[in-house]
């Protein structure tokens, strides 16, 4: 029996647009940054980015609120579970991050904040995938994201 083509994805909204927007522009500012804390830091903003587009994309408003906080990586991994391993390495480098936010310049090397911009940005194209675009459209500065919204 010949299996069926998978069915038209919904559109996304600009919400889940423009957080991968944001999140490539975040890899961008990571990449430039001179001091590892900085690159660490906009590393690791881009990765959350990127995981809420994805909580964007499959999750609606809760019709009532649960006990206290939850953080992306968390939610993440019940919304998405296949990005669970994901979740836990980037939960893993809140702490750190935080510290980088807060100026310990010792917070990081240089290394670990260029292993954080690979890892961030191959999380951005596992996201892409999974929200299922063309990781050329959604990295490529040039493109308007909001394009195929306003054709359908």
């Amino acid at each position: 029996m010949p299996s069926l083509p998978p069915p038209p994805r919904a559109p996304l909204g600009h919400c889940v647009l423009d957080l991968l927007a944001h999140a490539r522009d975040c890899l961008g500012e990571s990449a430039t940054a001179t001091m590892p804390a900085e690159r660490y830091v906009a590393a690791h903003l881009a990765a959350l980015r990127a995981g809420a587009a994805v909580l964007a994309a499959r999750t609606r408003a809760p019709r009532r609120r649960r006990s206290g906080p939850r953080d992306v990586w968390t939610v993440l991994t019940e919304v998405a579970p296949e990005l669970g391993e994901w979740a836990a390495f980037f939960a893993a480098g809140a702490d750190k991050r935080a510290a980088a936010e807060a100026g310990l310049a010792r917070a990081v090397t240089a290394r670990e904040a260029d292993d954080l911009l690979r890892q961030a940005e191959a999380f951005l194209g596992t996201v892409i995938a999974v929200l299922g675009l063309p990781r050329q459209e959604a990295l490529d500065p040039l493109v308007d994201l909001t394009a195929p919204l306003r054709a359908g």
